[in-house]
């Protein structure tokens, strides 16, 4: 589906100069909240400004199928990324038949990974819900794997928190049964990195390309963007 992602684009003209840039998709968000939050008109007016062969993702925590499925059709996305919870009260999570109800878009499905050490129980409950979702005739299309942050000024965050995810830890555990994308706290600086310790197949980025909370930086993401491609040239060859 991609390779590199920069997620929370809040503008026409930030979406237009990742685009230019070279990355492969760009994330739309609609989580109540965040300050990279969208209204329709100003994702729409995003959408129809990029040229064709940008992946058009949306980001929401649970919103009713229904609605996720409008907003798509008229803004133009190309998939789905679910944040919410893999249980929990109705309006914080989405269950695994979301991806049977979105068709015929594909879904991404968040993981968030806490450090320091990941727990195995978090990524059982993530295959048992890739597993359910798969069981509805529909798996998701990857995961996305995000840092899940309980304690400090960003706790109870989804996504943008500029926390990593122990990359060793990702190495070492069981390879979830989808596509994984990395993300959570991803720079130009250590991006690189990133790829070659958990051999990723996507990243993800949002405020590590960022001046402030939803306005990126030109030279940062040229030089992520150039990592990121780099990286995965060089473990292909491999």
């Amino acid at each position: 589906m991609f390779q590199v992602k920069i997620c929370g684009v809040t503008s026409v003209e930030d979406a237009m100069m990742i685009a230019a840039s070279g990355a492969d998709a760009i994330g739309l968000n609609f989580i109540t909240g965040s300050p990279r939050c969208l209204d329709l008109e100003r994702a729409t007016e995003i959408s129809q400004n990029l040229p064709e062969g940008i992946v058009r993702i949306g980001v929401f925590v649970g919103r009713p199928s229904s609605e996720m499925l409008s907003f798509a059709k008229q803004i133009g996305l190309d998939a789905i990324q679910l944040h919410g919870l893999f249980d929990g009260p109705p309006e914080k999570s989405d269950p695994p038949w979301r991806c049977d109800e979105l068709k015929p878009y594909p879904v991404i499905r968040v993981v968030r990974l806490e450090k320091p050490s990941i727990d195995p129980d978090r990524l059982a409950t993530a295959r048992q819900w890739i597993d359910a979702a798969a069981a509805c005739g529909c798996p998701p299309a990857m995961a996305l794997l995000d840092a899940g942050v309980s304690r400090g000024v960003n706790a109870g965050e989804l996504g943008g928190t500029g926390q990593t995810v122990d990359w060793e830890a990702v190495a070492d555990v069981p390879i979830l049964p989808v596509p994984i994308t990395l993300a959570g706290g991803l720079t130009p600086d250590n991006v690189t990195a990133a790829i070659q310790t958990t051999h990723a197949v996507a990243v993800d980025t949002a405020s590590g390309v960022e001046s402030s909370p939803g306005r990126k930086d030109s030279n940062l993401v040229r030089r992520f963007v150039d990592a990121a491609k780099r990286a995965f040239s060089e473990q292909t060859e491999d």
